[in-house]
Parts: structure tokens; C-alpha cells; sequence
């Protein structure tokens, strides 16, 4: 069994008499666990493979060791730790710490992981969703951290989402609040099928999935263009190439994504209608470039007009629309946060 990396220290002079607090992010490909300040500035950070295979509770006894090793990496140990934090993938009973039956971890249902993670650690763990735990680091330190309530929409393989207001995480009676990846933008009988089986879901819409499946159509029936050149050149279909020939000036390019641009804007109107947060962030991987890019400001500036066209007048002028900016530390912080959120209410500590 190989020997994990040592974190890497990315603040040695960091203040450690400061409260410290340790977030992992656990995802089907990597662990990722970090170690931040009380101002959430990262110190350590360390990743590993998570190696699904091994099963959960070894993951657990990995991920409760994180802690001890970023502890060590700055010359403390385990107890230094103030709060650990821990956000993890799929559906989940959040009240009792456990996955339900996530899909991409096979063998890993109804595990307790937040107990197990806690036993191997020496810590209570704050539990979350992983785009929970995301939206909470943008919340703390990131796009939203001078907004009173954000959602953050988390643009992948699926969505994710999670909704922050006033350090309030919603997480819903049945630890399934804030799925809205599964809203329904499109009730007609011809609707697209989500991947959970269910028809119209804002998923089956603005996924990468169903980018990939929209543009497959679209040159199945004849699309032409430098898309459908080099996807016949033999190059995949994914959205980096859609977003490539965008940027080239593929007009099929282009309209895939403002099609899905359109799309998004639906979805969220009806959550500035629901919940009238601050800002309404857009993450993950699939976000074009973001304002770094061409491509990625047309693309926010079509969600920006469509959400406009169809909201009130003081959420058009008002709401805040825009890109994260932790990329993928945003879980591994907010964990953290959530870590910092829960001792501060156990203890009375000041915010």
C-alpha cells in the first residue's frame, strides 16, 4: 500500500495560535483535505487517492489521519485541531452522518461516515453535502463572502448546488434541501429525461451530460462546422472542444451553449423567486473559461439577459449573478467553515 504524499504548507509564517480547523472533501477520484486559519486562509493542504475499492472504512481511517498529518506538517499534532469539517457526494441522512447509496462509490451504502471519520480523527465532524460544504467556502472567503445569502450552482458530469443564507445551510427536513440540479424547467410531454429518471429536471438541461448529448443530436442531423470536423477527426465530444470551437467562432458551437445558457437562466429565476439570495454563483468544471475567457462572459452574460427578461424588477437590478472563484478548494474550505460554524454555536465562541 503506498505511503500518502506529505501535505504541502502553503503558509509557514501562518499565526498557530490562531483556531485551526481541518475540511475534507471527499469525491469518487481524490481526498482532499485542507488546513485553514480562523480567517480561512489555507496553511496545508493534502490530497490523496480516495481508491474506492478499499471500501469506506478504510477511506474513513485515511481521511480522520488527514487531520493528524496537515496537524503535523506545521509541527502540532491532532488535538491542536480545533473543528474538522467533512462534505461528501450523493444522497445522504445528514441528522445521522451517513451516505444513503451513492453512485459512484459501489459498497459504500448506509455507511456512517461522519462517525467513522470523527472516530479515527479525536473530533466531533460537522457533515454536509459536498456542494453544501462548496457554497459555504464561497460564502466564507469566496465570490459570496460579502453577501448575506448565496446559491451556488455547481456545473459538472451532474449539478450541484447549495444555498447559504445568513450562515444558514439548507439541507431540508430530509437532507435533501437545495437539489436543484432536479427542478423542473420543462413540464411538456417531450421533455429530456434526467439521469435520476425523471423527465423536464434542470440536470437533463445544463449537465455536461446533456451538452454532450445536445451536440451529439445536433451532428447526427447534419450539424456542420469546426465542431463537427474535429469530433469526425476523431476527437471527443466533451465541452472543452464544444467551448474551444466557440471561442474559434463555430456558430453550432455557440448556440449549444447559449441554448444551455437560456436553460440555466430558467432555473434560476425560480430560485431568485423562491429564495431572493444575494448572488447566485456558477461553478465546476464546466463553466467555459469563465470571465477569463470569451466564451465564459458570453455565457454569463446570456444566463445575466435571460434571468433579466424574466424576473421582478428589483431582483433584475439587485441580484448579483456571477462566477465562483475557489475552483476545486472550494469543498475542502467550506468544510472547514462548517467545522468553524458548528464549534463556534457549541461553544458561544464570537463569530
Amino acid at each position: 500500500m503506498p505511503t500518502p504524499e506529505s501535505p504541502r504548507v502553503l503558509l509557514p509564517e501562518a499565526d498557530l495560535s490562531s483556531p485551526l480547523f481541518v475540511g475534507i472533501d471527499l469525491g469518487g477520484t481524490n481526498i482532499k483535505a485542507a488546513l485553514l486559519d480562523d480567517a480561512g486562509r489555507m496553511i496545508a493542504f493534502h490530497t490523496e487517492p480516495t481508491e474506492v475499492a478499499r471500501g469506506p472504512e478504510d477511506a474513513a481511517a485515511r481521511m480522520g489521519q488527514s487531520v493528524a498529518r496537515l496537524a503535523a506538517a506545521v509541527g502540532l499534532t491532532a488535538a491542536d485541531i480545533t473543528a474538522v469539517g467533512l462534505g461528501t457526494p450523493g444522497p445522504q441522512d445528514l441528522a445521522s452522518g451517513m451516505m444513503l447509496r451513492p453512485g459512484n462509490f459501489p459498497g459504500w451504502d448506509h455507511f456512517p461516515v461522519r462517525d467513522r471519520v470523527a472516530s479515527h480523527c479525536g473530533h466531533p465532524v460537522a457533515y454536509a453535502n459536498d456542494a453544501t460544504a462548496a457554497a459555504f467556502g464561497e460564502f466564507w472567503v469566496g465570490s459570496g463572502s460579502a453577501a448575506s445569502s448565496l446559491v451556488l450552482l455547481t456545473l459538472g458530469t451532474g449539478i450541484g448546488a447549495g444555498i447559504i443564507i445568513d450562515d444558514l445551510t439548507i439541507t431540508g427536513a430530509h437532507s435533501h434541501g437545495a437539489e436543484c440540479g432536479h427542478m423542473i424547467v420543462d413540464p411538456s410531454p417531450q421533455a429530456r429525461h434526467c439521469p435520476c429518471g425523471q423527465p423536464g429536471h434542470l440536470e437533463a438541461y445544463c449537465s455536461a451530460t446533456a451538452l454532450k448529448k445536445r451536440a451529439a443530436e445536433r451532428l447526427a442531423i447534419g450539424g456542420t462546422g469546426s465542431l463537427a470536423d474535429a469530433v469526425a477527426a476523431g476527437e471527443p465530444l466533451t465541452p472543452i472542444l464544444i467551448g474551444r470551437e466557440a471561442a474559434a467562432g463555430d456558430p453550432l458551437a455557440h448556440e449549444l451553449i447559449m441554448e444551455l445558457a437560456d436553460w440555466l437562466a430558467i432555473g434560476i429565476v425560480t430560485l431568485m423567486h423562491t429564495i431572493d439570495p444575494a448572488v447566485v454563483l456558477l461553478g465546476g468544471a464546466m463553466t467555459f473559461g469563465r470571465d477569463d475567457s470569451p466564451v465564459g462572459r458570453g455565457f454569463l452574460a446570456q444566463i445575466d439577459a435571460a434571468v433579466r427578461r424574466r424576473t421582478f424588477p428589483t431582483l433584475a437590478r439587485d441580484t448579483v449573478i456571477g462566477f465562483a472563484t475557489l475552483g476545486g478548494d472550494a469543498g475542502s474550505i467550506g468544510a472547514a467553515g462548517l467545522g468553524r460554524l458548528a464549534w463556534k454555536h457549541r461553544t458561544g465562541a464570537a463569530s
